[in-house]
C-alpha cells in the first residue's frame, strides 16, 4: 500500500517523508541519503554560514533536495538566502520569525517554500505569504519549539489550512520517530511527517559519535525544554521558543535559574565554550525530542526512512487493537 498523498505528489517523491534541516545534524550527506531513499532531505543551515552553504550542496551532489533557516537569524544575513538558490535547491524551509521578506524569492526561484509553524495564527500567515507546505510542529519535538502538542496542534492546522486552501500541504512534526508516528499524521489529516531526532542516530548525520549513543541510550523522560543552552551562547532566541534537549549536568544545574546564569556568563560562557569545542556532552548541548524512546539503533538514513514507511503501511493496513 504506497503511501501517495498531496506532499509526495508536491514534491515528487515516493514516501511522505521529509528530513528535518537540523544545523548541527542534517548536512548535504544525510539530506542526499534520505532522498535517494525516497523521501526528501532537507539541509539545515542553521544560523548561517556561507561557505557551510557551498559545501554541504557539495556534499549533496545531484540529489534533488532542499535547505532551511532559522529565519530571525536569517533576517541578519539575507544574501545568505540568495547564495543557497544560486545552487538551485528543490525548496527552501523557514522556521522561527518573518518569512515574509522572503517568500517573494524563493518562489521567484522555482522552490517550494515551506513554513514551519507552532500555532493555527502562524499556519494562516504562512497561508497569507504564500507557503506551499506548511509544516505543523508541536512541542514534543527536539530543537527549537513553543508550546503546542503534535497531536492537538496538528488537526487545527489542517483545518485552518483546509478551509483556505485545497492545494497547501500540511506536514506534522513533533515526537515523531517511527511509522506508527508517521501513520498518525495521516490520520490527523497531514500529509506526511517531518523527522528530525531519528535522523539524528543514522550513519550519515553529521552528529558526532558520542552524541548518537546518548541518543540512544536517552529516554523521553530525560528531555527537558530550556533557554539555558541558548543564553550561554549569546544566542538571543525570541519569545516563545526554547530547546529541547537532553539533560545534563549544565542543564541540571541552570534550568530554572536563568537570571543567575547571565549573570555569570563571564565565566559560564568561556567554560561552556571550551566544553563544545571538547565534545563534553555533560556541558555542551545536544537537542533531541521526546521520541529518543522509539530510537534503539544507529544506521544509515536509507533503512531509517524504509523501516519508518513499511511500520506506517503496516499500521494502516491493520485493524485497531480490541
Amino acid at each position: 500500500m504506497p503511501l501517495h498523498t498531496k506532499l509526495t505528489e508536491k514534491l515528487g517523491i515516493t514516501h511522505p517523508l521529509l528530513l528535518a534541516p537540523m544545523g548541527s545534524a542534517s548536512g548535504g550527506a544525510l539530506a542526499k541519503a534520505v532522498t535517494e531513499a525516497g523521501g526528501f532531505g532537507i539541509i539545515g543551515f542553521g544560523y548561517g554560514n556561507q561557505e557551510r552553504i557551498d559545501q554541504e550542496f557539495l556534499a549533496a551532489g545531484n540529489s534533488r533536495v532542499g535547505c532551511g533557516f532559522i529565519t530571525w537569524a536569517l533576517a541578519r544575513q539575507p544574501h545568505l538566502l540568495d547564495r543557497a538558490l544560486d545552487h538551485k535547491p528543490a525548496a527552501v524551509m523557514l522556521s522561527f520569525g518573518d518569512a515574509r521578506p522572503f517568500a517573494a524569492a524563493i518562489k521567484d526561484a522555482g522552490a517550494a517554500l515551506i513554513a514551519q509553524v507552532q500555532t493555527v495564527t502562524q499556519a494562516v500567515e504562512a497561508l497569507d505569504i504564500g507557503a506551499d507546505i506548511i509544516v505543523a510542529q508541536g512541542t514534543e519535538a527536539g530543537g527549537h519549539g513553543a508550546a503546542r502538542s503534535t497531536l492537538a496542534l496538528v488537526p487545527a492546522v489542517v483545518d485552518a489550512v483546509q478551509e483556505r486552501s485545497d492545494d497547501v500541504v500540511v506536514v506534522a512534526a513533533g515526537g515523531i520517530a517511527d511509522g506508527r508516528g508517521l501513520a498518525a499524521a495521516l490520520m490527523l489529516g497531514a500529509q506526511g511527517a517531518l523527522l528530525g531526532t531519528r535522523f539524528l542516530a543514522s550513519d550519515e548525520a553529521l552528529t558526532s559519535g558520542p552524541a548518537k549513543a546518548r541518543i540512544v541510550a536517552a529516554r523521553g523522560d530525560d528531555t527537558v525544554r530550556t533557554r539555558v543552552f541558548d543564553i550561554v551562547r549569546s544566542l538571543d532566541w525570541p519569545i516563545p521558543y526554547t530547546g529541547r534537549a537532553l539533560q545534563n549536568g549544565f542543564s541540571r544545574q541552570w534550568h530554572g535559574c536563568e537570571a543567575e546564569l547571565e549573570k555569570s556568563l563571564r565565566v559560564e560562557a568561556p567554560r561552556y565554550a571550551l566544553a563544545a569545542a571538547a565534545n563534553d556532552l555533560d556541558t555542551s548541548v545536544v537537542f533531541a525530542g521526546e521520541c529518543v524512546d522509539l530510537i534503539h539503533d544507529i544506521k544509515p538514513a536509507a533503512m531509517i526512512v524504509a523501516s519508518v514507511v513499511r511500520e506506517a503501511e503496516a499500521a494502516l493496513r491493520s485493524n485497531l487493537p480490541r
